[in-house]
């Protein structure tokens, strides 16, 4: 009988989680608690919620939910707690590296403004990566349902902070929503700061909002970038250019890009010569973390061993991380396979 390898002891990145998404559903109950909030009843339960946000209702539905469990996050200390936990969590699961994506203006009317709540957020961030020892940076994202102004706003604080731990500009929300191009100057902005350009496309829209993302924004990495598989041309593009599509696939699932887990490309992808990197979204609403993601990948898609290494080692090199953690983390996959 052939030996299988435990996921969780294979080192990787995490490159797209989100920052309430990351929350623990019990530490969720006990801040709703401890502040009064009453949650909506699909936040309440054992299971997670039931969501399909192809539609605008569904949309809405899936961002009331998460404007609920944001509501929870009142205090530094709630901000420290859940990032402790997320990094437990990614320890847990193996991942060596986590660059975790968050809004400060979400955050910012309870925490004392736009420049306290990103301070907050990086020193929680610096606190748990010498915790729990996972390298740990964030990414800055701008909401596209909000005006491109606010974008350059944010694109100037994440560079201002990029000493202090801000390695990446990104752009979430509804991607039917807002052109790409109306956010043309905030990525620059951040590229000429020197952060890489990670905006999310490709997931509830086809092939043409990855290519705005590359057209328009330069991006070096696609949150999610599923819908490329529905274009041969532009696979070919990715690959040749090595922008990285993180994948989300319990997400994709969840939010009813597809059907079944089986449904998410992620063989036409990495067939195409994809440079991939599994993340798991929003664990808080899609019930499930980052090794579950190899999981899928293995169960449902047959990948091996060796190509969920081949993953993992993709995950990393997309990364921000530096070169000597890097190197750390690609000799740990080796040793995986050859545990």
């Amino acid at each position: 009988m052939e030996h299988v390898r435990d996921v969780r002891d294979l080192p990787k990145a995490h490159l797209h989680l989100h920052f309430t998404g990351s929350m623990r559903p019990s530490t969720l109950l006990e801040l709703a608690d401890k502040y009064g909030v009453r949650l909506p009843e699909a936040l309440t339960g054992a299971e997670p919620p039931k969501l399909r946000a192809t539609d605008e209702r569904g949309w809405f539905r899936f961002q009331r939910l998460y404007d609920a469990a944001r509501s929870c996050l009142r205090a530094p200390e709630d901000i420290q707690r859940l990032v402790r936990e997320a990094a437990e969590e990614d320890v847990r699961d193996g991942s060596g590296w986590l660059e975790i994506q968050v809004d400060p203006t979400s955050y910012a009317p309870l925490l004392g403004g736009l420049i306290p709540a990103l301070e907050i957020i990086l020193d929680a961030v610096d606190s748990a990566s010498r915790e729990t020892g996972l390298g740990m940076r964030v990414v800055v994202a701008a909401n596209r349902m909000k005006h491109p102004l606010d974008a350059r706003t944010l694109a100037r604080l994440a560079v201002r902070y990029a000493d202090r731990g801000v390695v990446g500009f990104g752009l979430s929300n509804d991607e039917r929503r807002g052109m790409a191009r109306d956010f043309d100057r905030a990525f620059a902005i951040a590229r000429e700061g020197g952060l890489l350009a990670a905006p999310h496309g490709g997931e509830l829209s086809g092939p043409a909002s990855v290519r705005d993302c590359l057209d328009d924004l330069h991006a070096r990495r696609v949150g999610h970038g599923v819908r490329a598989a529905e274009d041969p041309r532009l696979l070919r593009r990715l690959a040749d250019k090595g922008v990285t599509c993180e994948v989300c696939p319990a997400s994709n699932v969840a939010l009813g890009v597809y059907e079944k887990p089986e449904d998410v490309p992620l063989r036409v992808l990495y067939e195409a010569g994809v440079p991939l990197a599994l993340g798991a979204d929003d664990p808080l609403l899609f019930g499930s973390r980052l090794a579950a993601q190899y999981e899928i990948a293995r169960h449902h898609h047959a990948f091996t061993d060796e190509e969920l290494a081949d993953l993992a080692r993709q995950s990393i090199r997309a990364s921000a991380a530096p070169q000597d953690v890097q190197s750390k983390l690609l000799a740990g996959v080796g040793g995986w396979l050859a545990g």
